[in-house]
């Protein structure tokens, strides 16, 4: 029923990966690529899983060798170490990955296993029982969202929902958001502007936080709300000049230039939203549902903390995405997939889900599971309420599988501030995007064939 392991990676789709973003210095490492699963049968078999530091705690590992009768060995997420581990043919057996970018990224390049075999044979993961948030890790060889399945999300946000802290809105006279129907993003940067401080033309408490996961995520959700798509049909070039894209592209541009919230020109200090929203000096936090598992523990933040829906452009659709979707894949070349499978099957549907559920940490991404999400105090009640509403608002916006996040982002990082900065206009950052961002697309779409 499941696919054999194939030979080692040939060096041509080795150069396609390694073009996505990865270091060049893979290539060195591929000999020395550690071997994994030990692929014995039966209770005893060791399971390889590629992850960040908390994705699976060391008490997680103790409990699956005890319920499952399978070891868990934990390996530092590392995309240098990956593609060496693919090219030499000793890839984990199951690895971390971001859904929205990482999905078409790996299936084009035939590295991922196909798992629709395994649902269908599942009886902890039920097709039915699926949210929607998973098709981020469908994808049909041209679009996401359609297709095979290669992995599944953890938990999910929509990450273009924000967070706002209403004694930070009622100290500036400033109108509460609506629960249930969005603000224009124009409203929402008006708003920004009427919430931060400074000081001595230093910030003191920034108006409000909209970077998004990655600018690549960010870039495409945003012009998707205006009504159009950051790439063509096939997803080989982007236009920023589209009428729907440059209203994108200016508005973060703007966003940056006048110095409301953090940017490339104007860094939060913590480096991330959440220590920040904390301290009370952030109005609004373009964080989505997850951001809760941060905000509940700390009872006096929680009762001024809201969640607000994702904003819109006025005329564009309302579009409320996920830009990550962060779950697990498995590559083709493990040597142990059925065992990884009730790994993959504990990890999604039984309890470290169950845990994750319940902490508001994310959206559980079986439905199932929702019943255990925080709902015991009035401001968890009030969360939910705008939660669920907006899960009706939801939609895949699909990213290119000819490069990866972190390539288009550095790209972007380099030439974009000039124009937040004021030495450019915004007509002559669209066309330089063009063509670097695009060259890099070209270069992906040759190796992946």
């Amino acid at each position: 029923m499941h696919r054999q392991v194939g030979a080692s990676m040939g060096r041509r789709r080795f150069l396609a990966l390694s073009a996505g973003g990865a270091a060049a210095g893979a290539a060195a490492l591929s000999g020395c690529a550690m071997q994994v699963s030990s692929g014995v049968s039966g209770s005893g078999e060791t399971v390889t899983v590629m992850v960040n530091s908390g994705d699976i705690l060391p008490e997680q590992v103790r409990q699956a060798n005890k319920a499952l009768g399978i070891k868990i060995v934990l390996v530092k997420y590392d995309i240098t170490k990956l593609i060496a581990m693919l090219t030499s043919g000793s890839p984990p057996d199951l690895v971390r990955g971001v859904g929205a970018v990482d999905a078409p990224f790996f299936a084009a390049r035939d590295v991922a296993e196909e798992l629709d075999p395994y649902f269908a044979g599942s009886g902890v993961l039920k097709l039915d029982d699926l949210d929607p948030v998973n098709d981020l890790w469908r994808f049909d060889g041209r679009t996401q969202g359609k297709g095979p399945r290669y992995g599944m999300a953890k938990d999910f946000s929509q990450d273009s929902m924000y967070w706002y802290n209403t004694a930070a809105f009622d100290k500036a006279g400033v109108d509460r958001p609506a629960e249930t129907e969005p603000i224009t993003f124009e409203e929402w940067q008006d708003t920004a502007k009427r919430l931060v401080q400074r000081k001595n033309g230093q910030t003191t408490v920034f108006g409000g936080s909209y970077g998004g996961l990655t600018r690549a995520t960010l870039l495409s959700t945003l012009t998707a709300s205006a009504g159009g798509n950051l790439f063509n049909d096939d997803f080989s070039r982007v236009d920023f000049t589209t009428p729907e894209a440059r209203k994108a592209l200016a508005w973060y541009i703007d966003y940056c230039a006048t110095k409301v919230g953090p940017s490339l020109i104007q860094p939060d200090p913590n480096g991330w939203d959440g220590p920040t929203y904390q301290a009370g000096r952030l109005g609004m936090s373009n964080s989505g549902y997850w951001l809760g598992g941060m905000i509940y523990p700390d009872k006096k933040l929680a009762q001024v903390s809201r969640l607000a829906p994702a904003p819109v452009f006025a005329g564009g659709a309302r579009i409320s995405a996920c830009q990550g979707g962060t779950g697990l894949w498995m590559p083709r070349g493990a040597k142990n997939k059925d065992a990884a499978w009730r790994v993959f099957e504990w990890f999604f549907g039984e309890e470290p889900a169950k845990a994750r559920a319940s902490g508001g940490w994310g959206i559980p991404t079986l439905k199932s599971l929702r019943s255990l999400m925080p709902s015991q105090e009035d401001y968890q009640r009030r969360v939910l309420k705008v939660q669920n509403n907006e899960l009706k608002h939801f939609s895949v916006v699909s990213f290119t599988p000819y490069t990866r996040a972190d390539a288009f982002d550095a790209l972007f990082n380099q030439i974009a501030p000039a124009a937040m900065n004021g030495q450019i206009s915004v007509d002559t950052l669209a066309g330089r995007l063009n063509s670097a961002i695009n060259e890099q697309l070209k270069r992906g779409k040759e190796q992946v064939g």
